[in-house]
């Protein structure tokens, strides 16, 4: 399936990054502000932080905007059923060196296992995708199962932007501008109309937002069931645990 890649996607400098593991590499909006991009924990192994994170998963786990693929790669070690999707061909090339399953796709394209995945992941900024947050999780909606469970990494700070930025290095913008948001944790709560929050915590000074889709039904299959990835082995998924533990 061909996909539309934003110039990001295919910059010299965003590719270099990735392959090289380090920056640096920023997000740089009109006004010149920078927001730098931690490329070189995205290279790295899943830390602590991340670790955390994936425990509170559940069923099988799409990563949307997986990156070089550590979370994808993670949870493939310890025999989950995870798929990573990334616009950026050096990403998914990078995630399956590390062992992990992914599809260079947009979320807004057509995904394996659609209204089946019992977690979805918008990790390190990834909420911001498309500059349209309300837009964002009614396609993650679609793409859980009833009762399945969104974890978003969200902003340290209380803001809702949406503005156009470009990626750069060192040196000159990359590219044409796209549409991107940031969003703290209110802001994302104000924007989940019709999902149930199910936690918020920070740690390693990240912060993350559970959200639950509504099940359909008290006889709504759990959100454990296998997603089919025509792509990855099937893999016995491990047990569920709860979202907020603290």
């Amino acid at each position: 399936m061909s996909t539309t890649v934003p110039p990001w996607a295919a910059a010299d400098s965003y590719t270099a990054a990735l392959r090289a593991g380090r920056g640096p590499l920023f997000l740089r909006r009109d006004d010149g502000w920078l927001l730098p991009l931690e490329v070189e924990r995205w290279c790295a192994r899943a830390d602590a932080v991340d670790r955390d994170v994936l425990d509170r998963c559940e069923g099988t786990v799409l990563d949307v905007g997986c990156g070089p693929g550590r979370l994808v790669a993670e949870l493939t070690a310890r025999s989950r059923t995870a798929l990573g999707i990334d616009v950026s061909e050096a990403a998914v090339d990078h995630t399956t060196r590390l062992g992990g399953s992914a599809l260079r796709r947009s979320v807004f394209e057509p995904l394996p296992g659609e209204g089946r995945w019992g977690t979805v992941l918008l990790m390190d900024g990834n909420v911001g995708i498309g500059g349209d947050p309300r837009a964002l999780l009614e396609r993650v909606a679609a793409l859980l199962a009833p009762g399945g469970l969104l974890i978003a990494e969200t902003a340290p700070v209380d803001v809702d932007e949406r503005v156009h930025v470009h990626i750069t290095d060192a040196h000159a913008p990359v590219g044409a501008p796209f549409p991107w948001a940031r969003l703290g944790t209110p802001a994302l709560h104000r924007y989940a109309r019709g999902w149930r929050q199910a936690g918020h915590w920070a740690a390693g000074g990240r912060c993350f937002a559970a959200l639950r889709t509504r099940s359909a039904s008290n006889s709504a299959e759990p959100p454990n069931r296998t997603a089919v990835i025509s792509s990855q082995r099937p893999r016995k998924p491990s047990g569920d645990s709860p979202v907020a533990r603290r």
